[in-house]
C-alpha cells in the first residue's frame, strides 16, 4: 500500500492512518500506565498524554503523506514540529521516544479547553469537532474513565468513513460532517473524547484538536445545562421519575382532594412544577404551586382532567405520568334547542312535511341517560329525538328526562313543540262593485297560525289583517289598469304567497240573442258582456224600460212563457260597469220564421238522386228546419233511402235511388220557433226509363257432368239496354214450382252467351232470361230446360286409331329386328322372295293411314255411314235415349278397350296373308281371323 504513490485511493489512506494509529496508541501505552496513580492530577496527565499523542501524530501523519507523494507537506509539518530528518540523523531530540515505565517532561503547551457534555442512556448525543475550514482528515478517539489509554473510534476524510469495532461499546456511532454521533447511548461511553482535524490554510497543513468530556445520565432523566467548563459532580444523584398520587381519584363535586408529586430518590434541592390538562383541550401549568403536594378543595367539574408534575434539580429534571382527576357531578337541569329553530310564544315550531330534530343536553359525569315523552308517553331513549317528517300529529309537550347512574339524581325539562301548516292553495283576490265604489277582498282562510294578509296600491300599502282582509275605494279615484297586489305571509312558507287584481273595463259593448227551450215552451233571452274586472253588471228592460228580473255580471238571462202575441215585440239589455259610462246596451225583437225553397218541382228517373233544398230567412229565436215525407212523416238522418245535409240556415233533402212507388209525392220543409211556424212544398216526380227490348232463348244445352249449362239468347226488337238478368228456379213449370232466383246479372249489354255453372247434377233446372234498361225490366224469355248434349264417337275412334298405329309400329320394329339376327326362318331373306320386305312395308302403311283416317281394318267391319245413321236413329228418339246411351257406351268401351288388340292382329293377318299370296311365311293362320274379328265387326 506505502509503495502505491500514485493512487491516491481514500481507503487505502484510512488503513494507513488507522496503522498510524494503532502504533500511536502503542506508543503512549506506557506513559498513561505509569501515570495512573493519582486521579486528582487528571487534567496534568491528560495535557500531557495529549501533548505526547499530538507529537507522535505527526511524526507518523508524515510519514504516511511521505508515501502518498505529499512531500511539501511532510517538510512543512517537519518545519512545524522542529523534527528533522534525513537518512544520516536519528530522530530529532526535541522529540525523543519515551521508554516504557519512563516519565518525560514536555514543554509547557497551551491549555486546551475541555467541553462537558450530557447524555441520557438509551438516548443520542452529538459530539462537535470544533468550526473551521473544510478538515481533510477527522479522526475520534475515547478514553474511558479511569483509563489514560485513548481509543480510536473513527476516521473520515469527508468522502468515505470508519468506524471502529470497539465503538459498539459505546452504542451506534455514526459520523455525521465530522460530527461524532453516539445514538442508544450506554454507560461505556461515559469519558473523554478527542478529535484531530488535519485541514489545510494559507498552503499549509494543519491540525487542530477538540476535547469533550461525555456524562451519562440515568434513563429518563433530562440532562442539565452546564457550561463549557463545568465540572462533572459525580457525587451527586439525579432525581428519579416522579409519581402523581391522589387522594381520591373520582371526588363528588364539593368534596376536598390532595395532590401528591413523589420523587423516590435525587440529591436536593429539589424544585417541583404542576401542570393540568382538561380532557379534551390543552394543558396549563398551575401557576404558583412548587410544592410537591396541593389541596383542591372544594373540587368542582373545571378541576376533572390530567394532572402531572415535574421534579427538577442541579443533574435532571423528569416529569411524571398523567393522573386522572375524575370528577363526579350532575345532571344539571337539561337544555333542549330544537332543528331548525323556530321559536314560539309558547315554546318552539316547526314546519309540517320538514325533518325536525330535538336535542337534549345535560351536563353530567358520568354522561345522563335520556328518555323523550311526548304529553306523558315515551317516545324515544337518547339525547336527540328526530321527526323524520313532522305532521299535525306531532303537536304537544315534549320532556327530556336526564338521569345520573352514579349518584342516581334525576333531572327534568319540558317544553311545548307546534307544527305550523299554511293554508291550502293560495289566497284568492275578488272584486265587489257597489254604487259608485269598489269593494277589493282578500282571503286565504286555515293554517296554523292564520296567515297575515296585506293589500298594496297604486297609492300604497293597504290594510293588513289574519285570513281575510278588505280595502275600499271610491270609483272616481280608479283608472283603468290599476293593479292591487294581496300578499301572504306565514312561518312555514319561504316565499310570501301572492294574488293580484287589475282593474279594466269589458271591451265593445253587450251582447243579446235567444233560445227555446226544448218544446218551444219558454224563451230564453241572453245578455253576454264578457272581459272587465270586475265585471259588468247587465239586467233585461221590456218595451216600456222597465226591469224583467234581477241583474247578474257578465251574463244575464230572462225566461218568458211561450206566446203567439210576442212575436215582433222588443227587449233591452243594459250593461253597466264602474269604469265605463254612458251604460251600453243591445236590442233584441222576436220574430216568427220565414222560408224560401229552391224549386218548387224537381224530376228525377228512376233510380237516380234528388236534392231538395230549403233556406231559413230570419226568426227570432232561432227557429228549427226540417223535412217531411209524401206520407208526412219526418224524414230523419237514419231513414233509408233519404240523407239530411245542414248547411247554415239551409236544410238540403237528398233522395237516393229514386223509387216512383215509394218517393213520388210532395214534400214540406217546415220551420218552427217559440213564436211562429212557417212551411213551404216541393213536388218530387220520379220518372221511369223506356222498356228494353225482349229476349229469346237460342241454345240452353247441359255441359259435362250435368253441372253447368251453356245458354244463349237473341234480341227481339229495338230498345235501350244496360244489361241482362238470368232468372232459375229448380223444378218444373206447374203448380207448386219453387220461385224464381237471380243466377247471373252483372251481363254486359253486348253479351250474348253466358256459361252457368253451380247446378246440382240431381235437380232438373227452367232458364228464363231479361233485358234490363237501368231499373227497367223487359218482358221475360220462354222458360226452357237444358238439353243434353248431342253424342259423338269422333274422339273415341281418333283415340283408338292412334293407339293401333302405336303397336303397329312397335311390332313392325320387333318383326324386322328378329329377322336381321334370324335370316334363317325367313326364306326371303336368301333372295328366295327378294319383294316380300317391300310388300311387307307396303301393308304396314296402307294400315296406319287406315287407322289415321278413323277405319277400323276388318273384313266384317262397318261403313261409315252406317254407323252415323246408327247414330241419328238413336238421337231421334228422346224418350229411350237413357238406354241407348248406355249401350253404345258400352260398346264404345268395348271397343276402347279391345280395338287396339283387334287391329294389331288384323293387320297382321292381313299383312301375313298377302305374304301367303306370294309364297312369303305367313304370320297368322287364316283359321284364327275369325275369332279375333268379332268385336270389331260388331
Amino acid at each position: 500500500m506505502v509503495g502505491q504513490r500514485a493512487q491516491h485511493d481514500p481507503v487505502s489512506l484510512l488503513l494507513l492512518i488507522r496503522l498510524c494509529l494503532l502504533h500511536l496508541r502503542a506508543s503512549v501505552h506506557p506513559f498513561f500506565s505509569a501515570s495512573k496513580q493519582d486521579t486528582r492530577r487528571l487534567p496534568q496527565k491528560l495535557s500531557v498524554a495529549h501533548q505526547l499523542q499530538k507529537s507522535f501524530y505527526v511524526v507518523f501523519l508524515t510519514k504516511c503523506l511521505g508515501h502518498l507523494g505529499l512531500q511539501n507537506q511532510k517538510e512543512r509539518l517537519q518545519a512545524r514540529q522542529g523534527v528533522q530528518e534525513s537518512p544520516e540523523q536519528p530522530r530529532s531530540p526535541a522529540m525523543p521516544l519515551l521508554s516504557p515505565g519512563q516519565p518525560h517532561q514536555t514543554p509547557e503547551a497551551p491549555a486546551e479547553e475541555v467541553v462537558s457534555v450530557q447524555g441520557v442512556r438509551g438516548g443520542s448525543v452529538e459530539l462537535a469537532c470544533g468550526s473551521g475550514p473544510a478538515p481533510l482528515l477527522v479522526l475520534w478517539s475515547f478514553t474511558p474513565l479511569g483509563s489514560l489509554v485513548p481509543r480510536p473510534v473513527a476516521v473520515t476524510d469527508g468522502a468515505t468513513s470508519k468506524v471502529e469495532a470497539i465503538a459498539s461499546a459505546l452504542g451506534v456511532v455514526s459520523l455525521r460532517n465530522g460530527s461524532l454521533v453516539l445514538g442508544e447511548l450506554r454507560e461505556g461511553a461515559r469519558g473523554h473524547f478527542l478529535c484531530q482535524v488535519l485541514h489545510v490554510t494559507g498552503g499549509q497543513l494543519h491540525t487542530a484538536y477538540s476535547h469533550l468530556t461525555l456524562a451519562v445520565l440515568g434513563e429518563g432523566l433530562a440532562p442539565a445545562a452546564a457550561g463549557p467548563r463545568a465540572a462533572l459532580d459525580v457525587s451527586a444523584l439525579p432525581v428519579s421519575k416522579p409519581q402523581v398520587r391522589l387522594s381520591n381519584p373520582s371526588p363528588v363535586e364539593g368534596a376536598s382532594v390532595v395532590a401528591t408529586c413523589a420523587v423516590r430518590e435525587g440529591t436536593e434541592p429539589v424544585t417541583f412544577a404542576w401542570q393540568h390538562q382538561a380532557s379534551q383541550g390543552l394543558g396549563e401549568a398551575l401557576v404558583g404551586v412548587t410544592e410537591p403536594l396541593f389541596r383542591l378543595d372544594p373540587v368542582n367539574r373545571t378541576h376533572l382532567g390530567w394532572y402531572m408534575c415535574s421534579a427538577r434539580n442541579s443533574v435532571n429534571t423528569l416529569s411524571s405520568d398523567g393522573a386522572f382527576l375524575d370528577v363526579i357531578y350532575g345532571p344539571d337541569k337539561p337544555v333542549i334547542t330544537v332543528e331548525p329553530l323556530g321559536l314560539a310564544e309558547e315554546g318552539f315550531w316547526a314546519s309540517e312535511k320538514e325533518e325536525v330534530t330535538l336535542s337534549c343536553l345535560a351536563a353530567s359525569n358520568p354522561p345522563s341517560h335520556y328518555v323523550w315523552l311526548r304529553d306523558h308517553t315515551q317516545v324515544h331513549t337518547g339525547p336527540t329525538y328526530v321527526i323524520a317528517r313532522a305532521g299535525r300529529v306531532h303537536t304537544g309537550l315534549y320532556t327530556c328526562l336526564a338521569h345520573n347512574s352514579y349518584l342516581d339524581s334525576r333531572t327534568q325539562t319540558t317544553v311545548q313543540l307546534t307544527i305550523y301548516y299554511p293554508p291550502e292553495g293560495q289566497p284568492s283576490c275578488a272584486v265587489h262593485p257597489s254604487p259608485g265604489a269598489v269593494t277589493l277582498l282578500c282571503a286565504w282562510p286555515g293554517g296554523l297560525p292564520p296567515a297575515q294578509l296585506q293589500w298594496e296600491g297604486p297609492q300604497g300599502p293597504g290594510p293588513t289583517a289574519p285570513s281575510n282582509v278588505t280595502w275600499s275605494h271610491a270609483a272616481a279615484q280608479l283608472s283603468s289598469g290599476s293593479v292591487f297586489t294581496c300578499t301572504g305571509q306565514h312561518p312555514a312558507l319561504a316565499p310570501p304567497a301572492l294574488c293580484t287584481v287589475t282593474l279594466w273595463e269589458p271591451l265593445g259593448r253587450p251582447t243579446c240573442w235567444s233560445t227555446a227551450t226544448m218544446g218551444h215552451q219558454f224563451i230564453m233571452l241572453s245578455c253576454e258582456w264578457p272581459g272587465g274586472e270586475p265585471p259588468a253588471t247587465l239586467s233585461w228592460l221590456d218595451e216600456q224600460q222597465q226591469p224583467l228580473g234581477g241583474s247578474s255580471s257578465s251574463m244575464a238571462v230572462h225566461l218568458l212563457q211561450a206566446q203567439e202575441d210576442l212575436a215582433g215585440r222588443e227587449f233591452t239589455c243594459r250593461g253597466t260597469h264602474l269604469l265605463r259610462t254612458p251604460d251600453p246596451h243591445c236590442h233584441l225583437q222576436l220574430e216568427a220564421p220565414q222560408l224560401d225553397v229552391a224549386e218548387p218541382r224537381v224530376s228525377v228517373l228512376e233510380g237516380g238522386e234528388a236534392w231538395l233544398e230549403c233556406s231559413l230567412r230570419g226568426g227570432t229565436p232561432p227557429a228549427q228546419l226540417l223535412w217531411l215525407g209524401p206520407q208526412q212523416q219526418q224524414v230523419d238522418h237514419g231513414t233509408s233511402g233519404f240523407m239530411l245535409h245542414p248547411e247554415g240556415a239551409q236544410l238540403r233533402l237528398g233522395i237516393y235511388d229514386a223509387d216512383p212507388a215509394h218517393h213520388r209525392g210532395t214534400y214540406q220543409c217546415v220551420a218552427r220557433n217559440a213564436v211562429g211556424n212557417n212551411s213551404r212544398s216541393v213536388l218530387l216526380e220520379v220518372l221511369r226509363y223506356p222498356a228494353p227490348p225482349n229476349v229469346t232463348i237460342s241454345r240452353l244445352t247441359y255441359g259435362r257432368h250435368r253441372r253447368e249449362v251453356q245458354l244463349q239468347w237473341a234480341i227481339a226488337g229495338p230498345g235501350n239496354l244496360t244489361g241482362f238478368l238470368v232468372q232459375r228456379k229448380a223444378s218444373a213449370l206447374g203448380p207448386g214450382a219453387g220461385a224464381w232466383e237471380t243466377a247471373a246479372s252483372d251481363i254486359e249489354p253486348e253479351s250474348r252467351g253466358r256459361r252457368l255453372g253451380g247446378l246440382d247434377p240431381g235437380v232438373l233446372y227452367a232458364f228464363r232470361i231479361l233485358a234490363l234498361n237501368h231499373h227497367t225490366a223487359g218482358h221475360p224469355s220462354e222458360v226452357k230446360i237444358p238439353a243434353d248434349p248431342p253424342f259423338s264417337a269422333y274422339p273415341a275412334v281418333l283415340g283408338a286409331a292412334g293407339t293401333g298405329m302405336v303397336v303397329a309400329t312397335v311390332a313392325c320394329l320387333l318383326v324386322f329386328q328378329y329377322a336381321a339376327r334370324h335370316p334363317e326362318t325367313f326364306p326371303w331373306s336368301k333372295g328366295t322372295n327378294r319383294g316380300a320386305p317391300e310388300k311387307m312395308l307396303r301393308c304396314r302403311q296402307e294400315v296406319q293411314t287406315g287407322a289415321s283416317r278413323g277405319e277400323m281394318w276388318t273384313p266384317g267391319r262397318r261403313s261409315h255411314k252406317q254407323s252415323s245413321a246408327h247414330r241419328g236413329q238413336r238421337a231421334a228418339s228422346p224418350a229411350a235415349e237413357l238406354e241407348p246411351r248406355r249401350n253404345s257406351t258400352a260398346g264404345t268401351d268395348h271397343s276402347r278397350r279391345n280395338g287396339t288388340g283387334s287391329i294389331q292382329r288384323v293387320n297382321r293377318h292381313a299383312c301375313g296373308k298377302q305374304d301367303g299370296k306370294t309364297g312369303g311365311a305367313q304370320i297368322m293362320a287364316p283359321d284364327k281371323l275369325g275369332s279375333h274379328s268379332g268385336p270389331m265387326a260388331h
